[in-house]
This record gives C-alpha cells, structure tokens and sequence, in this order.
C-alpha cells in the first residue's frame, strides 16, 4: 500500500488539459519508491474512491480552467457534507466522499493544479503552460516529500506557487 496515491488526471487530446499526464512521467521519475504510486487517468470515476480507500494520502493533479493561466495553485481536498450523486466525471472532493461512504476511509488530500490557457482539440501543451511544468512538478515533489516527512502540520490549507522568473 502506498503512502501517498498520486493521481494525474485529464484529457491528453484537449491541449492543456493533458498537462496531468504529461508531468506524471516526471513524478514517477522524481517520486520512485514502494511509498508513492502515480496513476494517470481520464476523468475522476467512482472506481477511484477504491484506490483512494487504501492510502494516507492522495494528491490530484490537473489542469484548472480558472485562473491567470500559468498559475500553479495547491489546495486541500475535503468530502463534501452531502451525499454524492453518481455521474460520469466526478471531483476530487466527490471521490473522497465515496471513499469515506463506501471504504470508511478519508486520506489526506490536495489538488495541485496548473491554470490552462488551451482546451480545444490537440496533442501538444501551449507553450507557455509547458513551460510552467517543472514548476507543477516540484510543487507536487515537495508537496510529497513534506507528507512522507510528516511535516504538513505547519503547511496553509491553500496556496498558489508562484515561480521565479
């Protein structure tokens, strides 16, 4: 069982929204350990909440449609209070909340996201966006690094990273 779940998730055919699946190459590299699991997928299913149930953290990360694009935002994920309807795509805190109905388990978790400036139909990031993923990366390294340390009691609930120019 690992430690912390690692889930990238979007479309890599709709331009920035693949940006998860991009940078989850990079986290498998940087992250290789019995401890982390990085798992790459389309959209957040019900299916998930399965994965999510058999570890202390997770951390999802994807392309955001709001915000500067470029923006790397790092926010804590709670289950929402009400019941979660069934759907074809749900959200991260949705997933947590089947976790939690369905598992009896609520792991620690985060998204980490990266505002996207291109959504239409195609293969390639924006330029501009995959110039940001290092930043997205090592947001998602530290991020990691801190929880396996245990050293989250002192970390914001939300922040956005801003890089060096």
């Amino acid at each position: 069982m690992p430690r912390v779940l690692i889930v990238a998730y979007g479309n890599p055919l709709r331009s920035d929204d693949g940006v998860g699946w991009v940078v989850a190459e990079e986290l498998r590299r940087r992250l290789a350990s019995s401890e982390v699991e990085v798992v790459r997928l389309q959209q957040l299913l019900p299916e998930v909440a399965e994965g999510l149930s058999r570890t202390e953290t997770v951390i999802f990360v994807d392309a955001s449609c709001d915000g500067e694009p470029g923006k790397v935002r790092c926010q804590t994920v709670l289950p929402p209070p009400a019941k979660v309807q069934f759907s074809h795509q749900l959200s991260p805190a949705e997933i947590l909340g089947l976790a939690s109905r369905l598992y009896g388990a609520t792991p620690r978790a985060f998204c980490v996201s990266l505002a996207g400036q291109c959504f239409e139909h195609g293969e390639k990031l924006s330029e501009s966006i995959a110039a940001r993923l290092p930043l997205l990366a090592a947001t998602v390294e530290q991020l990691t690094r801190q929880v396996l340390s245990a050293s989250l009691a002192s970390s914001p609930s939300s922040r956005e990273v801003e890089a060096a120019s």
